[in-house]
């Protein structure tokens, strides 16, 4: 398998220079040359396959011979070693819990795959590889853990100043050795435009071999895709029916790995976008018109990002056609007081602890089967993403509800430990960013 920049489809690249890579040297996300169609009867199957199978038949086609099948085995079965329960909140509204990873979030999964995959290509080449990596809040706490201690890799880690959560802050900043984090004063998306132009400096890259672990790559996203073939694995017994899938949007890889997932022969009917009040999206499938604005701080800090990189492999799967686009995909904004109150409801009416994004991809969903009603009657099961564990976002919980929320007990050890924060603080400037990259070590 070849992969093209989204800016140039005659650039093309191996999985491994993808991953190594990041980013296209133009700037570009990197993109799978062609989508593998999985047989209807591996479908039709899915109940009886553990998930590792499941996940090496959905992922193979995408590395091919840039890593032996035995480590593509030992790296599934280090990523997967948790579960992802799916639970009934009623009617046909079900759940995909994904937050009972090492750090309580859904990336764990994206970040411990590519940490396997940049351990292998790393050792590989004798040479230290550097990961670059902007969050929103969840990203970084998955990543830092993901790739800890792993030989001949450090990571860099920046994240917007006072808006992630206390446990997502020192999930980043207190590991220490190969992880180093930067507090930027600045949004998510200032962050991830000081990576990107990173990617793009000549004196950076003549310094470090630089990747990134944000979704942007290939190695982190593409993972994603596990996680609607095990919700469909749970959800179906006997008779195959095509799913709908409520996802908490921020920078759009999730959702896009769905659709890789749906184009791949998985069942899907529809998606819906859940965002909050940075509806870049909702307000793009109403208008057409494409126009990113400055930030707003929410309680469901993940998602606070008003330009989705991945959007535009999204765009580019459904050939830049706003028709076609909406046919599959609906998008829903939802505001912090909206968010509070179906976390109180869900929770005195079903006894579901919902976490802020969580409770936005549940509104999605809602609106969208009420919206479908007036037009069709639909039983097909609907599943929305819980993304992150409640107890991330305890500061911002309905204060009768944060005695209810209990941590696990890797978590109870976590924020019991006396760990040192070791941060650096830095303004919203890529001059000083990169001066700051090439003076250290």
């Amino acid at each position: 398998m070849l992969y093209y920049s989204l800016k140039n489809c005659k650039n093309l690249v191996s999985f491994e220079d993808a991953v190594l890579t990041g980013l296209s040297s133009d700037g570009g996300l990197y993109m799978p040359q062609s989508i593998p169609k999985l047989e209807p009867k591996f479908i039709h199957n899915l109940p009886i396959y553990d998930i590792y199978t499941i996940a090496m038949f959905v992922i193979k086609p995408y590395i091919g011979k840039y890593i032996p099948e035995k480590f593509i085995d030992h790296i599934i079965h280090d990523t997967l070693n948790f579960s992802f329960p799916l639970k009934n909140i009623h009617d046909n509204i079900h759940v995909l819990e994904l937050f009972h990873g090492p750090t309580l979030a859904f990336k764990d999964v994206g970040a411990r795959f590519m940490a396997g995959c940049l351990s292998y290509f790393s050792e590989k080449l004798g040479k230290n590889v550097t990961v670059l990596v902007a969050t929103s809040g969840d990203t970084g706490g998955a990543v830092a853990k993901g790739f800890h201690k792993k030989t001949g890799i450090e990571v860099i880690i920046l994240y917007p100043y006072n808006r992630i959560s206390s446990i997502q802050k020192k999930q980043i900043t207190s590991l220490g050795d190969n992880i180093s984090a930067l507090e930027i004063y600045g949004s998510f998306d200032d962050c991830q435009n000081m990576v990107k132009k990173a990617f793009l400096d000549q004196e950076v890259k003549k310094k470090y071999i630089l990747t990134s672990a944000n979704s942007i790559n290939v190695g982190r996203w593409l993972p994603q895709m596990f996680y609607y073939f095990v919700a469909y694995k749970q959800i179906i017994v006997e008779n195959p029916t095509e799913l709908i899938f409520s996802v908490p949007s921020g920078n759009f890889g999730n959702l896009c790995a769905g659709m890789m997932a749906e184009k791949m022969g998985l069942p899907i009917k529809s998606f819906i976008a859940s965002t909050n009040v940075n509806d870049t999206i909702p307000r793009f499938l109403k208008s057409k018109k494409y126009h990113p604005l400055p930030v707003k701080k929410t309680i469901s800090n993940a998602m606070d990002i008003s330009d989705p990189s991945n959007f535009s492999r999204i765009w580019h799967l459904y050939q830049k056609n706003i028709f076609q686009l909406r046919k599959k995909l609906f998008s829903y904004k939802f505001t912090d007081e909206e968010t509070l109150e179906i976390i109180k409801m869900i929770w005195k009416k079903y006894k579901y602890m919902l976490d802020p994004h969580g409770a936005i991809g549940y509104l999605g969903l809602i609106q969208y089967l009420q919206q479908q009603e007036k037009i069709h009657s639909g039983s097909e099961p609907a599943i929305f993403l819980e993304t992150a564990h409640p107890i991330k976002f305890l500061d911002h919980m309905p204060l009768f509800l944060k005695r209810k929320i209990v941590p696990n007990q890797e978590l109870k050890v976590f924020l019991k430990e006396k760990r040192k924060i070791k941060t650096t603080s830095l303004p919203n400037d890529f001059n000083i960013f990169k001066s700051w990259l090439l003076e250290r070590k």
